[in-house]
């Protein structure tokens, strides 16, 4: 019989302004614990210990106790590992911040099963001897590129998500859309929901979820041909960039569902159709640049940035010939 695998524990040493508080309320006030987590837990033999003896969360915990936490390991059985070039920005024990490619899926769906982000981190974490279940906090559309956020154990994920949810992960985008912004910096406060005659495309509608974008115009191409500008999300809406980019006049370069095919489309000028055929772009310029949160276990902020990819750095120089002006 194998002895179970434990993630690193989380421990916590009794403040003498906790003396007396129960266990529970340690789990959730001081390391926010979640009820589903601290149901798992309970249910663990080494889950919850209190100076190394198993304990019921119902107990009184005194000042300078020992309370330690342990979640089982778990691995992604039902994910096929795949050999996989990955750009890993950041990687400890308890989580993994990737650069991901664009045209790479985050997760397996139906109909792709292989090939995904999730295979190649898999197959990374078992060439290293680790035993770890695949846990994006966050996805990205298959043709954008740039962080994702991977946690490698509940409690992290959970902590994460939380913060998503209270909207303090920071997450920057970069675009290169088609024409400027009539302001040069704004707010894109629009509601937004399926297109009822195509489920599989958003739009904006007065009946769908809120849906707020800000941007900033950082340069412009040309005669107001183009523009890069810079985004930051308080909702995470799907396409929601893309959505209210195509909604104020400006979609993004190579975007097939939100802008225009290239050579249909009669809004992009000859010269910034040339960049993009120069640049070899073939999906919408986006790329999820940047990237901050707490770390769950150091509670300290971690910031990571991803450098442009290949194609959109050809598309920025073939935009920058055309002539370049600040803002």
């Amino acid at each position: 019989m194998t002895s179970t695998e434990y993630y690193e524990p989380i421990t916590l040493v009794v403040a003498p302004a906790d003396d007396g508080m129960l266990v529970r309320s340690l789990l959730d006030r001081r390391l926010g614990v979640s009820r589903k987590l601290m149901s798992r837990l309970k249910e663990t033999e080494e889950g919850i210990t209190l100076n190394g003896k198993r304990v019921y969360t119902s107990q009184h915990a005194q000042a300078g106790d020992l309370l330690v936490i342990r979640m089982e390991r778990e691995q992604s059985d039902d994910i096929l590992p795949q050999p996989m070039a990955l750009n890993i920005v950041y990687e400890d024990a308890h989580l993994l911040v990737i650069a991901k490619q664009a045209g790479i899926i985050v997760h397996p769906t139906h109909g792709h099963y292989t090939g995904t982000l999730a295979n190649g981190v898999v197959h990374h974490w078992q060439e290293r001897g680790e035993k770890v279940r695949f846990r994006p906090v966050h996805r990205l559309d298959q043709e954008t590129s740039g962080l994702v956020a991977i946690a490698k154990n509940p409690y992290v994920h959970q902590q994460l998500s939380e913060q998503m949810q209270r909207g303090e992960i920071e997450k920057r985008y970069c675009a290169f859309t088609r024409g400027v912004p009539e302001s040069a910096d704004g707010t894109v406060n629009e509601p937004i929901d399926r297109d009822p005659a195509e489920p599989h495309v958003r739009i904006v509608t007065p009946d769908g979820y809120p849906s707020i974008t800000h941007y900033e115009t950082i340069r412009t191409y040309g005669d107001r041909q183009a523009s890069l500008v810079r985004l930051q999300l308080e909702t995470g809406r799907t396409h929601q960039i893309r959505v209210h980019m195509q909604y104020i006049g400006c979609p993004l370069l190579g975007d097939k569902m939100y802008g225009h095919r290239l050579g249909d489309d009669e809004g992009i000028g000859a010269a910034v159709r040339a960049a993009v055929v120069e640049s070899g772009l073939d999906r919408q310029a986006l790329h999820a640049e940047y990237l901050a949160f707490v770390h769950p276990y150091t509670k300290e902020r971690v910031a990571f940035q991803a450098e442009l990819p290949e194609d959109l750095a050809r598309l920025e120089q073939a935009l920058i010939a055309l002539s370049t002006r600040p803002f």
